[in-house]
């Protein structure tokens, strides 16, 4: 799932064969690292290459079990890695496999028929809105510190999404 950390925003993909607005996944090939099929499949289906977010980093954020729809119907058990890309760098996709691709904040994505996403992404959204609303929470706790001696100020930790 590609996210837009500094807007809030989730990038959807018009899916040809199951008819609905999903993440951009693929699936894993025998003996292929998770990780490694995100990176290929980000540049197959994306032309970008996949940057691991400040929520989850290289690991998956989310797993579902789904029937899928359509022809050749099978079972997918899907690992959801939570990737960091900014809305206008992603200018290309893979016109075979998707319609279409669009950018929806978060509130917009709940705000979306369930029937016209992947079956989890109302429950993905809420747990990526919670996930943030944490960082942000921890962030604003973590203690104040004076510069380093050399006379530098010190970084100041952003949100890692800004929501609404």
């Amino acid at each position: 799932m590609v996210l837009d950390e500094a807007r809030g925003e989730l990038l959807l993909v018009a899916h040809r064969k199951a008819g609905l607005w999903l993440p951009s996944g693929g699936h894993v090939e025998p003996m292929e690292d998770p990780w490694d099929a995100v990176l290929r499949e980000c540049r197959e289906e994306l032309r970008t290459e996949a940057v691991p977010s400040a929520v989850s980093g290289r690991g998956p954020f989310f797993l579902t079990v789904t029937r899928t729809r359509g022809q050749g119907q099978h079972t997918d058990v899907s690992l959801w890695f939570v990737l960091k890309s900014d809305v206008g760098s992603v200018t290309s996709f893979d016109e075979d496999e998707f319609e279409a691709i669009k950018w929806l904040s978060l509130q917009e994505v709940l705000a979306e028929p369930g029937d016209t996403l992947d079956p989890h992404m109302h429950r993905f959204t809420h747990k990526l809105m919670a996930a943030c609303a944490s960082s942000r929470d921890t962030l604003k706790r973590l203690p104040k510190t004076s510069g380093p001696a050399t006379g530098q100020h010190p970084v100041t930790p952003s949100p890692t999404v800004g929501l609404p």
